[in-house]
């Protein structure tokens, strides 16, 4: 694994940096297998940077989007990440809808809407029994509890190894996520973590020893490149610890 960490002085920094990264395992992953393949992250930090690549002129017939967990709701609901990068980037560029690859929400049943998912990529990377997709890229933020895409603190989801997608749990409700080790097996996973309430939560990632079950973030080791993006409020006390 190849473990990057940067601090840039704030959030548009910090997206700039991400573009200019993606922007490179496009065009690498473009020109070497003929498609790039790509897991979103939800919330509000990843928004900006899907509005830039909005604008970009890059071949989108050759990129396929995936996303790295849902919430439980309908595709137009509000909290839907889907919903959100489609009104940000998707539905803003010519992109075809055979490379758009939401998550299902709407079989009332989250453990069938997650075992369908994991067909659709098993289809897609044409798999065999136990095999893992290596995705060119899975963005992914942090929570202030450690949490990544929906793989909470102290849940099931965080011991599941044998299937790509699994059923995460935030205070009661079902969300489809990402298993860690399909995260684990991309050729990149791309953090951004922005706010000064990130700052304990990545001391305790980051800390030689630590407890992964309520840090879950720390289950997060690529064995290709891991990106860490930080902006200045929330890795004021890990720069610190870092060599200049």
């Amino acid at each position: 694994m190849e473990k990057n960490i940067e601090i840039l002085a704030n959030r548009e920094e910090l997206i700039d940096r991400a573009l200019e990264i993606l922007l490179a395992k496009i065009t690498e992953a473009i020109e070497t297998r003929n498609q790039f393949t790509i897991a979103l992250a939800g919330g509000s930090t990843p928004k900006p940077l899907y509005e830039a690549l909005a604008q970009q002129p890059l071949p989108w017939d050759k990129i396929h989007v995936f996303w790295g967990d849902e919430r439980y709701v309908e595709p137009d609901h509000p909290d839907s990440n889907q919903k959100m990068a489609a009104q940000a980037w998707l539905d803003r560029v010519n992109f075809p809808a055979t490379n758009i690859h939401p998550m299902p929400t709407l079989a009332n049943n989250p453990i069938a809407d997650a075992e369908q998912y994991n067909r659709e990529l098993v289809q897609f990377f044409a798999l065999n029994a136990g095999e893992f997709p290596a995705f060119d890229v899975v963005l992914l933020g942090m929570g202030d509890d450690a949490h990544t895409a929906s793989l909470f603190p102290h849940t099931d989801a965080l011991t599941v190894e044998d299937r790509l997608i699994t059923v995460g749990n935030k205070d009661g409700q079902p969300r489809i996520t990402f298993t860690v080790p399909l995260i684990n097996h991309a050729r990149c996973v791309l953090f951004l973590v922005t706010g000064s309430n990130k700052q304990e939560p990545l001391a305790q990632v980051f800390a030689t020893e630590g407890d992964a079950i309520t840090y879950p973030s720390r289950l997060i080791q690529p064995v290709g490149e891991l990106w860490w993006l930080l902006d200045q409020e929330a890795g004021a006390k890990l720069a610190e610890n870092l060599p200049n």
